[in-house]
């Protein structure tokens, strides 16, 4: 017996994103995210109930900030004291991670999913899904698109409005579509 597409999606595999296993899965996303996106805030709190019960791991003192939007939820892992502001969503068809203290400005978006180049297999809802890692201590600035397979690392700076699409070594700070290291700048 072959793997289900959700097994090639875990793998990095190509897979088919029109598996109905995987409407459910959004569906179940929805629901969470709909839950926290309109509760009142004092019973809400940092986080709805049903967001916290649908990501993989929520370390103490995260904070969303409504709106928000994720795909799937279960492949998100939050660490301590992490602050996503408002608007930001992330599409979690490959593992997010995003580490202690780290902080995403308004509207931060981060796309796992890379969908297949040629139209036929696109349109039969191939891709691929790649994880996102984001290290402690990091800093997002507001409007930021984060693309899958991208690690940055502790401390790192990425500005307002900057698309990475590659890594960002620790410390250091980018900038700019695409994203750029600038000379002698270090995240504090």
């Amino acid at each position: 017996m072959g793997k289900s597409e959700r097994d090639k999606m875990a793998a990095g595999e190509w897979y088919s994103c029109l598996d109905p296993e995987f409407d459910e899965m959004r569906n179940a996303a929805r629901v969470a995210v709909h839950s926290h996106n309109t509760m009142h805030p004092e019973e809400r709190g940092s986080m709805a109930p049903q967001l916290r019960a649908l990501f993989a791991e929520i370390a103490d003192g995260v904070v969303i900030e409504a709106p928000f939007h994720c795909s799937y939820g279960i492949n998100i892992r939050l660490g301590s004291g992490v602050y996503l502001n408002a608007g930001c969503t992330i599409l979690d068809s490959g593992s997010v991670r995003i580490g202690a203290r780290s902080m995403l400005g308004p509207g931060v978006h981060i796309y796992c999913a890379e969908h297949h180049k040629d139209p036929v297999s696109r349109a039969k809802g191939l891709e691929v899904a790649w994880p996102v890692e984001i290290g402690e201590d990091v800093w997002i600035g507001g409007g930021a698109i984060i693309l899958g397979g991208v690690m940055i690392g502790n401390g790192g700076l990425v500005g307002a409005g900057a698309v990475v699409t590659k890594d960002v070594p620790p410390g250091a700070t980018v900038a700019g579509n695409p994203a750029r290291q600038i000379a002698g700048a270090r995240a504090t």
